[in-house]
């Protein structure tokens, strides 16, 4: 009985101490994205993304590229430039660069497995991003696009706010704008309402599948066949592991020297690491904001294009002669919390994240609907039996006043 509270203790700290190394990303990533959401005009992102060529795809690779590494937060800002014009295959270019083409996330690399894995991560989040904008091409209707960009546009559901977007002022003005500041909180905080409990579910997986046995990862993987059957067959098992696994693309590093130190092919690795797109968690939520059929097509084409992008760079690295031969021990697997720029970053996220929705509580207000919070200086408003109610969006006004039953969530 003690073993098994000592485990489940265990499998709670490692949750802790993987939450501790990406929260500062995590923060980040969703302050990135709420001001996307109300800082950026609907036109500026037609412009720039609504294409379907090669121009468009490197424009969101360079948007991914700086923004947070973060797989939750990824998802969040390519939902909301999806919804803001982007194509499909832009969208979809914006969340592979931010999971493998941003700095931090080769550092951590770098640090725990090697530079080379550093350098395969960023190579292979190239060719990542043209892959899926040939399959996204070939096997993505416009048809399928148009319903999916029509339901991302529901699954906020009348939960778009009134935007310092749609006002005509300079960068500069809504950087002192408390208005401006106040949509980017209340986006902030709607994100977080929204993923919460998808995030917290990952980081508990991640801390209990931690405690698995190297012996139980190694007994998945070939090791003996020929390599052009256990590197392919490497570079499928590692997704499927991911898929059960994994909470944040710099999170699951440590799970991936776990794989590595237990006999996993490079080739595995590198796939298990892209295959932050693809977790249970964010599946779920790729269904909430596009459809069912949409988000398992794009979900098919995903782990197609991260398999043939782990084999191509495994490939190019063979012919190279760089394909690392150390492996780590498991004794690096879980990181504490020490002095550092980990220490730093998170105490500055936790400050961001405090005030974000400090500002929230001192100028928001709740809509009864769906509980979400809204400026009360731009809700739309309507009054029941002498009392002045507050809202979101026209939808949610609406149904309050169908009837007195539709207020339950007050």
């Amino acid at each position: 009985m003690s073993r098994l509270i000592t485990g489940i203790g265990q499998g709670f700290e490692n949750a802790f101490f993987m939450a501790y190394e990406v929260w500062w990303a995590l923060v980040l990533g969703f302050a990135v994205s709420a001001i996307v959401q109300a800082w950026v005009p609907r036109a500026a992102i037609e412009r720039r993304l609504a294409g379907e060529g090669a121009r468009e795809a490197a424009w969101a690779t360079g948007l991914g590229a700086a923004s947070s590494s973060c797989s939750y937060a990824a998802i969040a800002i390519a939902k909301s430039l999806f919804q803001k014009g982007a194509s499909a295959r832009a969208a979809l270019a914006f969340q592979f660069a931010s999971t493998n083409l941003v700095w931090e996330l080769g550092l951590v690399l770098w640090v725990l497995i090697g530079w080379r894995f550093a350098l395969a991560e960023f190579v292979g989040g190239i060719v990542l991003i043209a892959i899926m904008w040939l399959l996204t091409r070939l096997f993505v209707s416009e048809r399928a696009e148009d319903a999916a960009r029509r339901h991302a546009q529901t699954a906020d559901t009348g939960h778009e706010h009134h935007m310092a977007a749609s006002d005509e002022i300079s960068w500069r003005a809504r950087l002192k704008s408390s208005e401006a500041w106040s949509d980017v909180a209340h986006n902030f905080r709607g994100d977080w309402q929204m993923l919460y409990r998808e995030i917290l579910v990952g980081f508990l997986l991640a801390g209990f599948i931690g405690l698995v046995h190297p012996s139980v990862f190694n007994a998945l993987f070939l090791h003996s066949a020929p390599d052009w059957v256990r590197i392919p067959e490497n570079a499928l098992i590692g997704p499927l592991i991911a898929v059960l696994s994994f909470v944040c693309s710099v999170g699951n590093v440590p799970l991936a020297a776990v794989l590595w130190s237990g006999g996993i092919s490079f080739a595995g690795v590198i796939a298990f690491i892209f295959a932050d797109l693809i977790v249970l968690p964010i599946i779920a939520i790729y269904r909430k904001y596009y459809g069912t059929g949409f988000a398992l097509r794009i979900t098919a084409l995903m782990l197609t294009t991260m398999v043939a992008a782990a084999l191509i760079v495994d490939g190019l690295f063979s012919i190279a002669g760089i394909v690392p031969t150390t492996r780590p021990t498991t004794s690096d697997v879980f990181a504490r919390i020490h002095l550092d720029y980990n220490l730093a970053f998170n105490s500055l996220a936790v400050g961001t994240f405090v005030a974000l929705f400090g500002l929230t509580i001192r100028r928001g207000v709740k809509d009864p609907m769906c509980g979400m919070t809204v400026d009360r200086n731009k809700a739309l408003q309507s009054t029941r039996a002498g009392q002045t109610y507050s809202f979101c969006s026209e939808g949610c006004r609406t149904r309050f006043l169908e009837g007195p039953e539709s207020s339950r969530h007050q």
